[in-house]
């Protein structure tokens, strides 16, 4: 088991896992910008050289805040701390490019993602109508500074 940055070269197995999404998939192209371009960072939880979960995080200049765009693991590994595992290790990145806060939406009826935000530390700063494609609303959480 390992963690490790994503590379262009694992763009073809972050698309596979992408599917895992029923809609507000991350396409090939944004995932490429990402890979590239953007000032983000993918981590991913790699087993046996199969990817098993991936996060992506986002940064903006001249802010110490930084936000977890996407964390998703294979339903078929649910349960075995891998989304515990990639959360840790971007709360670290995020703490070493010196960010205080890393934020995230999450979908209002994600009860088991909303209580693994829970019990690391996230809190509530508000909630967005109609976010997801299809319509649903999201939960807003940031992660306290003093504990991040």
């Amino acid at each position: 088991m390992a963690i490790r940055r994503a590379e262009l070269s694992d763009l073809d197995e972050l698309l596979r896992l992408e599917l895992n999404f029923v809609m507000d998939r991350i396409s090939r192209r944004n995932f490429r910008y990402l890979l590239s371009k953007a000032n983000a960072e993918i981590w991913l939880f790699e087993k046996e050289k199969q990817i098993l979960g991936d996060a992506v995080v986002l940064y903006r200049r001249n802010s110490d805040s930084a936000r977890l765009y996407s964390l998703l693991v294979s339903p078929d590994h649910r349960g075995q701390g891998i989304a515990t595992k990639l959360l840790t290790v971007c709360e670290q990145a995020a703490l070493l490019r010196g960010c205080t806060s890393l934020r995230l939406e999450v979908r209002a009826d994600n009860k088991e993602a909303i209580e693994l935000y829970k019990r690391h530390a996230y809190h509530s700063i508000g909630h967005r109508e109609n976010y997801y494609q299809d319509g649903s609303s999201a939960l807003r959480l940031i992660k306290k500074p003093e504990v991040l």
